[in-house]
C-alpha cells in the first residue's frame, strides 16, 4: 500500500474506509485526533501545550497539530506505507507535511477524495445515533437499531452527539468549505488526486473497492 490520505467533508465516509484499509492492508493511521489524544493522555510537552489552548476555547495552532503529527509519524512503522486521515486540515499543514514526508523520502503518493453531496451529509450526520457506553454508531434510515433507542451490542441508550446536530452539521461543513475544501485543487495541481463520488445509497464495502482499484 503506497502512502495515502483521504480527503472528505464530516460524514463522507473517511472514517469507515480508514478502518478497513488500515486493517487490510496493516499499515499505521495517522490523523492529528489521534495524535492529539495519546499526547494528552501521556501528558507530553507537545499535549500540554495543546491543551493550554483547548482550556482557553482556542484552536491549537498549525505549528503545535503539525509537531504532534510529526512525532506520531517518528513513533510508527511506515515500512509498508501510511495512511493519513483527517490531516491535513489546511493548505499551510499540507506544505508542512509535504516538507515533512520530503525529508524523510517519504512523500505522499496518493490522494483519495470522497466527494459528497451536502444534503447527503446532512442526511448522514444528522440522523447518526452512538451508544453513550460503547460507542457503536447507528444510522435511523439506513442502518437503524433492532429496538428503538437502544444498542444491539450492549444494550444501553442511544444519544445524538452534540455536533451531529444539524445547526452544528451546517456550520461544521462551512469551516470545512473555508480551510479544507481548498487542498482538493492542491493535490490536483501535484498529479495525485482521485474523486470517488461518493452519492447516497453506495455501500462502503464499494467505496472500498473503488479506492483499491486506484491503489493498483
Amino acid at each position: 500500500m503506497p502512502r495515502i490520505m483521504l480527503l472528505g467533508a464530516p460524514g463522507s465516509g473517511k472514517g469507515t474506509q480508514a478502518a478497513m484499509l488500515v486493517q487490510r492492508y496493516e499499515v499505521p493511521r495517522i490523523s492529528s485526533g489521534d495524535a492529539l489524544r495519546s499526547n494528552l493522555e501521556e501528558g507530553t510537552p507537545l499535549g500540554l501545550t495543546a491543551k493550554r489552548y483547548m482550556e482557553a476555547g482556542e484552536l491549537v495552532p498549525d505549528e503545535v497539530i503539525i509537531a504532534l503529527v510529526e512525532d506520531l509519524i517518528e513513533k510508527a512503522d511506515t515500512k509498508n506505507g501510511l495512511l493519513l486521515d483527517g490531516f491535513p486540515r489546511t493548505i499551510a499543514q499540507a506544505e508542512a507535511l509535504d516538507e515533512l514526508l520530503g525529508n524523510k523520502d517519504m512523500g505522499l503518493e496518493k490522494v483519495v477524495y470522497l466527494n459528497v453531496s451536502k444534503d447527503t451529509l446532512l442526511q448522514r450526520l444528522s440522523l447518526r445515533r452512538i451508544c453513550k457506553d460503547c460507542g457503536a454508531s447507528y444510522h435511523l434510515e439506513s442502518l437503524p437499531p433492532k429496538q428503538e433507542g437502544i444498542c444491539d451490542k450492549c444494550g444501553a441508550g442511544l444519544i445524538q452527539r452534540e455536533d451531529d446536530k444539524r445547526e452544528t452539521v451546517e456550520k461544521r461543513l462551512e469551516v470545512y468549505n473555508e480551510q479544507t475544501k481548498p487542498l482538493v485543487d492542491y493535490y490536483k495541481k501535484k498529479g495525485i488526486l482521485s474523486e470517488i463520488d461518493g452519492k447516497s445509497g453506495m455501500s462502503p464495502e464499494t467505496i472500498e473497492m473503488q479506492i483499491e482499484e486506484i491503489l493498483e
